[in-house]
């Protein structure tokens, strides 16, 4: 039979990446997790019922409340959070998004006050400010980076610091020792670290300090674009509070989607290690290029967090972003001509996608509600897979072709025609 480690002390994450959540099955001695394909669970008798919910029994009583396949997911996002703790707890929810809004409405009542920097995924900031603020809970927003602002921006009310590290999608990387310590001058305070874009492989929020870590387990770390979900984790106690409430509000990862999950994680620590190396070595081409206006990638030097990223993060993640010398018809002409990117949202799978920021994120607003965003018309956010580093660098040449033959007055469309017929 299949079994996991009896303690994550002393393994190391790719081990637990394997390992950890693997519990002993019953089911044909199964290596793998089984797939507990069931809505609900059935008591031999009214005894074992009133044993459970007195208490004296562990076990599962119905899917919305748990499910074995979720469970060791569970575990197993737990120990790659925290691996030398014993009190970590992880619950999964369908989305990345059911995480992040669970959480508030368990931590957050009528009256509370959330501090929230600029920069960050919009559906996030929308949540907080819009719809939070329908619950009577008020929110400061402060410019990325800015650590003053945020510090001024505390006050007896606030309960929740909420940011990503890095964010989406200039890769601005938070001083987390900082904020930590900002957080034990006012006990009440949570900080929530989304570390979406780092992954347990590049950064641990828990380890620095953080309450609790959120992720969209669609991204890195299901990491084959067939998947939603999303996890919290922190100390135990705190979790089975965003636990209870998930059970209520009912976003529960389905145990197809959590199979899945399993399999990608145990190649996480891979997956990401590559995807470091390709995001770097295409960073520092893409500062070379004339048709590249700025880079924004945390393991450059250029960055404006680069000192913080070389303390904090073991790695800058797949993500690259940058900066055209295009305008809004350019920009989209030349992302056409990609024969090897995928142009579509999201990020961490083995494929390299790419997406023009202003038309897949913010295709609504006008230029000048961009602009007030930071959102540039030749913003470009590429995703690097697993492919060859130098077939994807070669497939940006493409893109750059474009742009370079537009800015000297050449037809930039037609082009873009000719090199889609070839692919």
């Amino acid at each position: 039979m299949s079994s996991s480690p009896r303690s994550s002390e002393g393994l190391r994450l790719s081990t637990l990446a394997v390992r950890a959540g693997q519990p002993r099955q019953d089911a044909f001695d199964a290596v793998t997790t089984p797939i507990a394909c069931t809505a609900t669970y059935a008591f031999s008798s009214s005894a074992e019922l009133r044993d459970h919910f007195e208490g004296r029994v562990q076990r599962d009583e119905y899917g919305r409340y748990g499910n074995p396949t979720v469970r060791a997911a569970e575990q197993k996002l737990a120990a790659l959070e925290w691996p030398s703790s014993s009190t970590t707890g992880a619950v999964l929810f369908g989305s990345g998004m059911a995480a992040i809004t669970t959480a508030l409405f368990a931590l957050l009542k009528k009256g509370d006050h959330v501090v929230l920097p600029g920069e960050g995924y919009r559906r996030t900031r929308a949540f907080v400010t819009q719809v939070l603020a329908r619950f009577g809970v008020e929110c400061t927003v402060v410019p990325a980076g800015d650590a003053e602002a945020l510090a001024r921006a505390i006050e007896p009310r606030t309960r929740v610091i909420l940011t990503e590290s890095p964010t989406n999608p200039y890769l601005r990387v938070v001083d987390l020792p900082a904020l930590v310590e900002l957080k034990r001058r006012h006990p009440r305070v949570k900080l929530i670290i989304d570390a979406t874009f780092a992954t347990p492989v590049n950064m641990r929020p828990l380890e620095l300090g953080a309450d609790l870590v959120v992720h969209s387990c669609t991204k890195y770390l299901g990491g084959h674009n067939d998947l939603l979900a999303g996890v919290v984790c922190g100390d135990e106690a705190l979790v089975s509070l965003i636990r209870d409430a998930r059970d209520v509000i009912g976003g529960v990862l389905d145990p197809h989607a959590a199979y899945l999950l399993l399999r990608g994680l145990k190649t996480l620590p891979l997956r990401v290690e590559r995807q470091n190396t390709t995001a770097l070595g295409i960073a520092r081409w893409l500062e070379t290029q004339p048709g590249v206006e700025r880079v924004y990638y945390p393991g450059l030097a250029s960055h404006p967090d680069h000192d913080v990223a070389k303390r904090l993060l073991s790695g800058s993640g797949g993500v690259v972003s940058f900066v055209l010398r295009a305008d809004l018809d350019t920009t989209a002409r030349a992302l056409d001509a990609c024969r090897l990117a995928a142009i579509a949202p999201s990020l961490g799978g083995v494929e390299t996608l790419i997406e023009q920021v202003a038309l897949m994120s913010y295709y609504g607003l006008s230029k000048e509600e961009r602009a007030a965003l930071g959102i540039a018309d030749g913003l470009v956010r590429l995703s690097v897979g697993l492919e060859d580093p130098t077939d994807i660098r070669d497939d940006l040449a493409r893109v750059l072709e474009v742009v370079r033959r537009a800015a000297s007055g050449a037809d930039g469309a037609r082009e873009t025609k000719e090199v889609r017929t070839l692919s």
